[in-house]
Formats: C-alpha cells, sequence, structure tokens
C-alpha cells in the first residue's frame, strides 16, 4: 500500500524545502529562488537551486533534483522511506502504516538483530577455548583487551555449523542467516557458516548498529580477507570501517588507511580519526561521507605498487569531493600497523604532521621511476612533471613548482611553463571537443536513457515538457489543461508516464507535486521532472502559452498518427492541415 498523496502534501507542506536545504546548505537568494554549492558534487560557482514555489531543487552542475524526501534520502544517505520517517519525526507526524516497508523494515531489523547476536557470539568465543590461537595472535599484533572491546573483535571457529547451531538456539532460522550473508546455502539444500577459522571485524554503521564483517585468516591463507556481500543493511561503497568512531573525534581531518588492522593500530596508539573502505576500491559515496565531518583527509596507503596506485586513484575522488589532500610516505614498512609497530606513535605523529600534498606526492612518485642523472631520465621526468604541474588550476601554484624543479634539475623555469602551457592548450581543446559532442547529442537528445524517444520528436518533447513544468508551477490552469489533453497526446514515454501520473492526481483531487508524483515516479525521473521545472522556470505559464503547448503536442501527435496510418489516413491529415492553412491557422 503507497502512502496516501494526502500525507505526502502535508509531509511537504511541514517541511519547507528551503528550510529543510538550508540546514544542510548556505543557501543565498537570487530573486524568487535560492542558490548555493551542491551538496552532491565539488563545485566552486553555485549551480545548486532551490525553487520554493515548486518546493523542488536542481543542480545544474550534476543533475541532482527532486523534492524535500528526494534531498535528505540524499543527504543522510536514507531509503525513501527512512527518509520520510525522519521528515514526519521532524514535524511531529505519524506515519500511516505501510505493509511493504513494514515488511521491509522488519526483514532489514531482523539482519541487524543476527548480526548483533553473532558479534557477541564471535566475540565469546575469541576468550574461549577455541579462539586461543586467534586471541595470541591479536596480542602478537599488540592489541590491548581494550582496543579488541571497543571494535568489538571476534574469531570464527573451524567447523561448518557452530554459528548456526548457536543461532538456532535464539530461535534464529538457517534461511535469515542466508538472508544476512552469515550463512551460505550449499548445491545440496544445506547451509553452513560462512566465516570460519578467521578474526572477525565487525562492521558498525553510524548509529552503531552490526551491518556486516570482516573475516582475516592468521596465516597466508587465500583468501585473506572474506567479507560480507551487500544486504538490506550493508553496502561497502557506503560505508567506512571505524567512522562511528572517527566522526566523533574528527575536527579538522580524517586519516584514510587501507584495512582494519591499519585503522585499529592508528587508534590504539592516540589517532582516533583513521578508517578505511571495507574490502572494496574507494568510491564517491565514500568521499561524500567524508566530506560530512572534515575538510582534509591524510592518506596512509600501503608502500606496495598497488597501495601506491590506489593512493593515486583515491586522491582524484578526493579533491572531485572538494577535500584538501595530504599524503604520507611510510619509509621501512609496509602499512600503517608495521610502521607504529616498529618506530612507534611519536613517529607517526611526525609524519602526520609532514604530510605533503598531492602535487609532492604525484612528483615524487614520477620521481623514483627516472635517473634524473643522465639526460634521458631528467627530460622523462621533467615531461610526465609538466603533466602533474597542467593539472593545477592555480597560475601560481603552477609558477611555484616550476620555479621548484627548474632549481633543483638546473633547467630554465620557461622551458618548464611552456611545456606545462602546451599540455593545457591541448587539454582545453580535447575537453571543448568533448563538450561539444556531448553537448550536441543532449541537444538531440541522442544520449537521453530516461527517454529516449526524445531524439526523434524534439519538437514534441520540447512542448511536453513546457506543460509538464507550467502544471507544477501555476496549479490554476490544471483544469484548463488536462480538460485539453490527454496521456495519449504525448509522444515521449517518459513524458507520458509523468502526465499520466499528474491526471490521476488531478481527477482524485489531490495537490500535484513533486513529493506526491514519487508515488508513481523512481527517483531518477523526480530528478528529471526537477530539471524540467528548473529549465522552465522563464516561461510566463499563463493561459495563452498553455493553449500554445497543447496545440504544438497535438499536431506532433496527428503527424505521428499520420505516420502509422493508412494511405486514406494520411491522405485526410494532409487536407486537414491544407485547408488550416488556407484558414490561416
Amino acid at each position: 500500500m503507497p502512502l496516501p498523496p494526502e500525507f505526502l502534501s502535508e509531509l511537504q507542506a511541514r517541511n519547507d524545502v528551503e528550510d529543510v536545504i538550508g540546514s544542510y546548505v548556505n543557501l543565498k537568494r537570487r530573486g524568487r529562488n535560492l542558490v548555493g554549492l551542491c551538496p552532491f558534487h565539488a563545485e566552486k560557482t553555485a549551480s545548486f537551486t532551490v525553487y520554493p514555489e515548486t518546493a523542488s531543487f536542481y543542480c545544474f552542475g550534476c543533475t541532482a533534483g527532486g523534492d524535500v524526501v528526494t534531498f535528505i534520502k540524499r543527504a543522510e544517505n536514507l531509503d525513501y522511506m527512512e527518509a520520510v520517517r525522519l521528515l514526519a519525526s521532524r514535524s511531529g507526524m505519524a506515519v500511516p502504516e505501510d505493509e511493504s516497508y513494514q515488511h521491509l523494515a522488519t526483514a532489514k531489523n531482523r539482519i541487524l538483530e543476527c548480526n548483533r547476536t553473532a558479534a557477541r557470539f564471535y566475540y565469546q568465543c575469541l576468550y574461549s577455548k577455541y579462539g586461543t590461537q586467534a586471541l595470541a595472535y591479536l596480542k602478537g599484533r599488540g592489541m590491548t583487551d581494550e582496543t579488541i572491546k571497543k571494535f568489538g573483535l571476534g574469531f570464527a571457529p573451524p567447523g561448518w555449523q557452530n554459528l548456526i547451531d548457536y543461532m538456532k538456539t535464539k530461535g534464529v532460522e538457517q534461511e535469515e542467516l542466508a538472508t544476512a550473508d552469515l550463512a551460505i546455502k550449499g548445491q545440496k539444500g544445506s547451509y553452513y557458516d560462512k566465516f570460519r577459522n578467521r578474526i572477525l571485524f565487525p562492521i558498525i554503521d553510524l548509529r552503531g548498529n552490526v551491518i556486516g564483517f570482516g573475516g582475516r585468516v592468521m596465516d597466508d591463507t587465500m583468501p585473506k580477507y572474506v567479507n560480507t556481500a551487500d544486504t538490506l543493511v550493508f553496502k561497502k561503497s557506503d560505508h567506512l570501517y571505524a567512522m562511528n568512531l572517527a566522526k566523533n573525534e574528527a575536527k579538522d581531518s580524517l586519516i584514510l588507511a587501507e584495512g582494519y588492522m591499519d585503522v585499529i593500530a592508528m587508534h590504539q596508539a592516540g589517532f582516533p580519526t583513521a578508517v578505511a573502505a571495507l574490502g572494496t576500491a574507494f568510491t564517491t559515496s565514500h568521499a561524500h561521507l567524508m566530506t560530512r565531518y572534515v575538510k582534509q583527509v591524510i592518506l596512509a596507503g600501503d608502500t606496495d605498487e598497488a597501495g601506491q596506485k590506489a593512493v593515486g586513484r583515491t586522491i582524484n575522488i578526493l579533491e572531485e569531493a572538494g577535500l584538501d589532500v595530504r599524503v604520507i610516505t611510510l619509509t621501512g614498512a609496509k602499512d600503517p600497523d608495521e610502521y607504529i609497530q616498529k618506530y612507534g606513535a611519536d613517529r607517526f605523529k611526525l609524519l602526520l604532521e609532514g604530510a605533503v600534498n598531492d602535487v609532492e606526492f604525484r612528483l615524487g612518485n614520477i620521481r623514483q621511476k627516472h635517473n634524473i642523472d643522465t639526460p634521458d631520465g631528467r627530460i622523462a621526468f621533467l615531461n610526465e612533471a609538466a603533466g602533474v604541474l597542467a593539472s593545477l588550476k592555480n597560475p601560481i601554484e603552477r609558477d611555484v613548482y616550476a620555479s621548484k624543479l627548474a632549481a633543483d634539475l638546473e633547467v630554465k623555469k620557461d622551458s618548464i611553463l611552456l611545456q606545462v602551457n602546451n599540455l593545457i592548450k591541448k587539454k582545453v581543446k580535447t575537453t571543448q571537443k568533448k563538450a561539444m559532442r556531448q553537448l550536441s547529442n543532449d541537444t538531440g537528445g541522442f544520449s537521453d536513457k530516461l527517454n529516449p524517444d526524445k531524439s526523434k520528436h524534439l519538437r514534441a518533447a520540447k512542448a511536453e515538457e513546457g506543460i509538464l513544468a507550467l502544471i507544477l508551477c501555476n496549479a490554476a490552469l490544471t483544469d484548463f489543461v488536462f480538460g485539453r489533453l490527454q496521456p495519449d497526446d504525448f509522444i515521449t514515454g517518459l513524458h507520458k508516464k509523468i502526465y499520466t501520473a499528474m491526471a490521476d492526481l488531478a481527477a482524485e483531487k489531490k495537490q500535484i507535486s513533486l513529493t506526491a508524483l514519487s508515488i508513481a515516479l523512481n527517483a531518477d525521473e523526480i530528478a528529471r521532472l526537477s530539471g524540467i521545472i528548473a529549465a522552465g522556470a522563464q516561461q510566463k505559464n499563463t493561459k495563452e502559452e498553455a493553449a500554445d503547448l497543447i496545440a504544438v503536442i497535438k499536431t506532433e501527435r496527428e503527424k505521428e498518427n499520420a505516420k502509422l496510418g493508412s494511405e486514406e489516413e494520411i491522405e485526410r491529415y494532409l487536407k486537414k492541415i491544407a485547408e488550416q492553412k488556407n484558414r490561416g491557422i
């Protein structure tokens, strides 16, 4: 049972879009609307716009858009119903019971209960006779009982059904454990424990829920780590290990490491802002999560080739999210855990304080690849270094590093800057060509996956967009429009779907809004509709304009019908057009 439109309309009314978004984004008024820096992508010029009249937002930079529910969903990384419930709680409303949501919520809560109970079981096993070797391993890695308890570390004993048998005593069925990815169903239909003879690292979300586990072997057995797969409560790309602890300590920066052990070692050594990605590559979702708490990230990656490549990729993602990036170099150790064990916390603190920026890090890596004592090596190094400098947007920054390179390698700074400027010009040309191709595709609708019909029916699509925007911007004209235009008059599939949803609300005398339409449309479709509203902001939204748009849509429909009809129908259509021209229509 979907949420009643009346409830959604009241939810929207009680949660003013300007107030809600204004608590996340610094908004400035620009005419009737408000603008600010988009919270969903990095930008220096405000392209994020809030439209109070339609209770919507739209970013012209990343195309994020929607209503107040959509915003909370993205900003807080919630599903739709969780966002609704948060807004309802904010405004003192009770959410009507929704059977589908209740079923999903019950399933999620059951997984969380399974994880919580499993975490206790694994912790108890670590301190039992079964965990003697595992406990000795952790103690040998320098971990104290206090640290083990703080992170809830545990041990999954050898054997195929230890957890299954234990959970059965708690009333948990094998099927439920499989749903939580704590058990696996074999080919013959029997179940067995997923984690066996491994040290367990519970993964805890920002609300303190155990949402998954990472399991590590104590020897060289492969795979080294086995992690919980994505479930109803866990998605690796949305969470960072130990973020639940680090967020409370983070003031200026977070430390990003590669593995669980590195993070725990840093916390124990007095660096409680360390976090790590969860058995997956670092993503933009991880970066945006970090932007909610800090402006700077210090990378403490492994020193092997794979680790350094990962650092390079991560730098780009963090900078795209608008974060200041610093990098440490772990000389004499393969990772932060080993460095702290060998040299102590004080030396590691000095490393953090001396962390270099991304430019110095990249130049240092390039320098290691070439023998600058030879002419060929020096030329190769400078060519690659020029590429790094060409990526810098600030000309002063480029000049400073060019001066430094010139002094270090005894070459003229002008020669370096000439190469840098040539690379910049080449990059600008490439970017412009790419932008023109994209603009051409977008204008023609060729790359429009949501509404592929648009490229074939541009005139109709533009008129359809105009009428959709008009309906949402001028409620007084809804009867006029719906009395003259039917869903079947629309040619493009997406616009027809949106108009049908609007017509259904109008037929029930319900308010037409993005929030009410979210019952029938998915998040991408709501975002597209927000863009249509934004693009139509300059429309007059008068009855005369509505009549003109309706006329275009009907004419285009008649043309399309004629293409599909018989010869007699085509002849009648052409005769009708000729008569209209004779009458001056």
